[in-house]
Order: structure tokens, then C-alpha cells, then sequence
């Protein structure tokens, strides 16, 4: 079941302009960084609890985020929601017609696990689902 919207996620042509901008104009606590390899994307976490805002940027200029920032430039990329059994939620999205990205969920950031439902299931907007790891 769908727990929470667990992040806002921003895609950035300028990562670290973007990860200071969060730090110092805007004043929000920074967790760190964290290389996705298996989606090809960095990532930076500003919490506001119960929520957070992740900022994407391409790994090593590749992937599906340098595709979007070239068609779109930056902006708003996906909303998140949290679940508490990912595998259950596809499968029941799945019955109600929902595409999703992959065959299956992947890694996420912080060992979380992911899949993404492509946004022509929901009005042009890309919706993530991320069961978090038990250590996170």
C-alpha cells in the first residue's frame, strides 16, 4: 500500500550549482550524494520530513536523465510515493491497465527499491514507486 509521497525529484543541467543553491539560498539540510549506476544518475537529498526533494543529474553525461535535460532542460521530473510492498502495488496497478518502465523494480537510491509508471498512465506525469530498505 502507498504510504507516503517520499520525494519531489528535479532534474539539473548543473548539479552542484543546483546542490548549493538547496544548501546555501535555500538553507535546506543536505544528506549527501549517492551515484545510481543502474539508472546512470547522481542524486543529492535535501529531507523535509516526511518528504524530500532529489535533485537527478546524469552520471557521467548518460542515461535517461541526460535525455530528458536535452529535450526538456531542467525542471520538475517525477513525483515518488513510498510503498510498503512494491511488488503487491505493481501487480495490482498492473491488473488496472498501468504501464511501467521496466519489468521489474530496480535499485534505487539509499538500497530502496523502484519502478517507474510511464507517464502516459497519468496525465503526462512520471510516477515513481520506492520501498525503502529496512536499513534506511
Amino acid at each position: 500500500m502507498i504510504t507516503a509521497l517520499d520525494h519531489i525529484a528535479i532534474a539539473v543541467p548543473d548539479f552542484e550549482g543546483a546542490v548549493k543553491r538547496f544548501m546555501e539560498d535555500f538553507g535546506l539540510p543536505f544528506e549527501g550524494t549517492e551515484d545510481v549506476a543502474s539508472a546512470k544518475t547522481s542524486t543529492a537529498f535535501f529531507p523535509l520530513p516526511p518528504t524530500s526533494i532529489e535533485l537527478v543529474h546524469p552520471l557521467n553525461g548518460e542515461g535517461p536523465i541526460a535525455k530528458y535535460l536535452e529535450k526538456r532542460g531542467g525542471g520538475l521530473h517525477h513525483l515518488c510515493f513510498r510503498t510498503d510492498n512494491i511488488d503487491e502495488d505493481v501487480a495490482r496497478l498492473q491488473k488496472k491497465g498501468y504501464q511501467f518502465l521496466s519489468e521489474a523494480p530496480t535499485p534505487g537510491a539509499h538500497g530502496a527499491r523502484v519502478i517507474f509508471i510511464h507517464p502516459k498512465c497519468c496525465d503526462g506525469v512520471l510516477i515513481e514507486l520506492s520501498q525503502p530498505s529496512d536499513n534506511h
